[in-house]
């Protein structure tokens, strides 16, 4: 009989294998200036107890409340701090199921909703959605310190491996919305084991006789970070919390000097800053080039950024991965001209299937070479849940490729109308043009969304004949309101700069069908564009 490994199978494990290693370094910063003056360490064995800690708070909680054993409970939290880690390993050491929200998704009837779709039975939330959540129809509890819980006795159970392949462990949610909201992504005991086994690959040492140390990438609310401290905690690395995802040069320098951070995992977009600061900074230059590896993941870095990495023997690796799967695929790395080729992460089972010649081109795909979409077939373990997979009971994508080398793939777009923001979540560009044109259409003539990389969606309008300019952005954002309260806050237009008002019939079209060409937009209105995002911060 099969057993399947989870997050807390592989902390029980290394916590025993590396009691007194340090497993997170969690920054002291000074209240006034917000400099980091130490990075004090939490080791194996204390992580253990105060995930225990936690779980037997939460348990007589959420007893309290009549929430029976193994319910769905949700988590509205930042994902930034290792109190949030505590408060999500504790809810399932505890025998319950966290359903993770992004605090990117402020509106709280969207959550309320995405907790009665999964029937959760409880939420614990960040102390900025106390007001929110108010009125919420189910027990609410804020999320508190661990200096401020109650000690009670209460004897957690063993941790074993399940051998229930369909047992419930975690709730998350697309990065996008459709119709209005995120959909859910389920996660069951299969699933997250094959995230273990692809996490042990993908965090191995490149050095087995020291200790890894890398930095937070992202929210615990989100795959990317629980991901890759499945992966860490595995291998008995270490795992710095920077005071901001996009954290600046001069903090990376301190962790690699402080706390020998030895492996970068950065979404493209935060590590462009530091290698175009590098261009400028020969110490920090050298800093990079003395790590074992630099991860990243998300959008493809710009070219030029790739060329001056390789160029300067940066050890870069590419993982291109997903909500609903983890990691997918891995560049090979090393020195060679394939050093970016992607290859899938060993154990699974991918298909890279033709898409036909007439999507292909009306994707803005004009090349002789085949495309191939990513498929997940149903017989990798990796497949994510049922409500999730096609009609064939395969796992689609979206995410298209080119063949190179065999068995080797670079990464060529989407077949959809889907973008990537600067954090990486995901925006349904169509969503947005469809309204406009239900609320503004006897106002417009055309309209397109761009914002690949940015922090949020920008819209091209060719107007209708007549129309004030200035006045059509103020109706823009006045008749669109609602539609984006409902999302996420990186796929929100709610700021008229972000509107471009252009001539009619001047956005770059396809020769076939007509339709605006977004990726020739972006390129052709791009210092426009950067100038409306500086301008913003």
């Amino acid at each position: 009989m099969s057993t399947y490994l989870s997050h807390l199978t592989v902390l029980e494990h290394s916590a025993a294998s590396y009691p007194d290693a340090p497993v997170f370094r969690v920054p002291r910063s000074d209240l006034l200036t917000g400099q980091v003056h130490d990075w004090s360490s939490i080791t194996y064995s204390q992580f253990k107890d105060d995930v225990e800690f936690t779980a037997r708070y939460w348990r007589r909680m959420l007893e309290s409340d009549g929430v029976p054993e193994h319910s769905v409970v949700g988590l509205w939290l930042p994902g930034m701090a290792y109190q949030d880690v505590l408060h999500i390993y504790g809810l399932s050491r505890a025998g319950y199921v966290p359903q993770l929200f992004s605090i990117r998704l402020p509106n709280p009837d969207v959550v309320l909703e995405l907790l009665t779709k999964a029937n959760a039975k409880a939420l614990v939330f960040d102390s900025q959605f106390q007001s929110l959540t108010a009125s919420f129809p189910l027990p609410v509890h804020l999320a508190i310190e661990k200096r401020d819980m109650g000690s009670f006795e209460y004897d957690l159970p063993l941790i074993r491996p399940t051998s229930n392949p369909d047992k419930a462990v975690f709730v998350f949610h697309t990065s996008g919305s459709t119709s209005g909201s995120p959909k859910l992504v389920p996660c069951d005991s299969r699933w997250l084991d094959a995230i273990v086994a692809k996490a042990k690959v993908t965090s191995a040492p490149i050095n087995p006789r020291q200790q890894d140390v890398s930095a937070w990438m992202g929210s615990m609310c989100h795959i990317a970070q629980t991901f890759m401290l499945i992966g860490a905690l595995q291998h008995g690395s270490c795992v710095i919390q920077p005071t901001k995802i996009g954290f600046s040069s001069e903090e990376l320098i301190d962790m690699i000097h402080r706390c020998q951070l030895n492996r970068l995992n950065q979404f493209s977009t935060f590590l462009s800053i530091h290698l175009r600061n590098s261009r400028q900074n020969r110490k920090l230059l050298g800093y990079l080039q003395s790590l074992d590896q630099i991860l990243l993941s998300g959008l493809s870095l710009p070219r030029e950024d790739e060329d001056w990495a390789y160029k300067n023997g940066l050890n870069m690796k590419n993982l291109f991965g997903s909500t609903e799967c983890g990691a997918m695929l891995l560049s090979m790395g090393g020195k060679g001209r394939d050093a970016p080729l992607l290859r899938p992460v060993p154990g699974t089972s991918y298909g890279f299937l033709p898409i036909d010649a007439d999507t292909q081109i009306e994707s803005g795909h004009k090349t002789s070479a085949q495309m191939l979409e990513l498929v997940i077939l149903s017989s990798s373990s990796d497949c994510p849940d049922a409500s999730l997979r096609g009609s064939d009971g395969h796992f689609h994508t979206g995410d298209l490729f080119q063949e190179i080398m065999p068995g080797s793939y670079a990464f060529r777009g989407r077949n959809d109308d889907w973008i990537k923001s600067e954090n990486s979540l995901r925006c349904d560009t169509k969503a947005i043009e469809d309204n406009i044109r239900a609320t503004c259409g006897d106002l417009i003539e055309e309209c397109i969304v761009v914002g690949t990389g940015r922090p949020s969606p920008a819209l091209f309008v060719e107007p209708a004949p007549g129309v004030d300019h200035g006045k059509l952005k103020r109706d823009i954002i006045r008749k669109t309101r609602q539609f984006h309260s409902r999302r996420y806050l990186h796929e929100q237009i709610t700021n008229p700069n972000l509107i471009v008002i252009v001539a009619s019939g001047s956005l770059p079209r396809t020769a076939t069908k007509g339709n605006i060409r977004r990726k020739a937009v972006e390129e052709a209105y791009q210092a426009e564009l950067d100038k409306i995002y500086a301008s913003l911060q």
